[in-house]
């Protein structure tokens, strides 16, 4: 279950954690730009799924942003039981994108700098388990060739102090989350959750990619 901090102890985390955020370059190997005939969509997940999908919500190119679940079965895709962190589950968004305003490759940049810290191993801030693991869920070959060449860029590039711990693997099918977590920062902004986790990524990624904010 998402853990709740309260009083000094908010405060204190807010202000010591390590920030996720870090500039970096963009993937030297991705799709190709050019009119859109279909939209496209990426996976990813980078701990709880409000904060990721807050941050894409607001990235222009992007048309609907839906959290949910990656990694196991039907029958395990509900928040109660993901949360057990034994269903193989990760929390994901899907991310459906026009490829004509915006780019695989760009999306990664956004969520390896802004959306969570993908050298934490089965972690983001409060939330431990493998539910909360960093991970690219590919949908093509195209889109493991640019993830895994991109991670590969970051790392030789030295560019956070640890080795990038992101999954890289397939994805079998993606399970929209229930309601009540669809749009979940937009609807509680004063959450403490949302507060001191999630909002300061937004505000991360409007400093970092003036262009590509919404």
């Amino acid at each position: 279950m998402r853990k709740v901090l309260f009083g000094c102890f908010v405060l204190l985390y807010a202000c010591t954690k390590t920030s996720a955020a870090a500039t970096i370059p963009p993937p030297t190997v991705d799709e190709q730009r050019g009119a859109a005939t279909s939209d496209h969509f990426a996976v990813l997940a980078g701990g709880c799924f409000w904060g990721v999908e807050a941050v894409f919500e607001h990235v222009k190119g992007v048309k609907k942003v839906t959290s949910g679940y990656s990694g196991g079965t039907a029958a395990t895709a509900h928040y109660n039981t993901v949360s057990s962190g034994k269903t193989g589950h990760a929390e994901s968004v899907q991310v459906v994108y026009d490829p004509s305003q915006i780019s695989y490759g760009q999306l990664l940049q956004i969520f390896f700098a802004v959306a969570h810290d993908p050298t934490q191993l089965n972690q983001q801030g409060p939330d431990h388990g493998p539910q909360y693991r960093s991970a690219i869920f590919f949908a093509s070959p195209e889109q493991q060739r640019i993830a895994r060449s991109y991670i590969d860029q970051l790392n030789k590039a030295q560019v956070f102090k640890k080795p990038i711990v992101t999954d890289v693997t397939p994805l079998d099918v993606f399970y929209p989350a229930e309601a009540a977590h669809q749009d979940y920062a937009a609807h509680h902004p004063t959450d403490l959750y949302i507060v001191v986790n999630d909002a300061p990524k937004v505000e991360r990624f409007r400093q970092q990619f003036p262009q590509l904010y919404r």
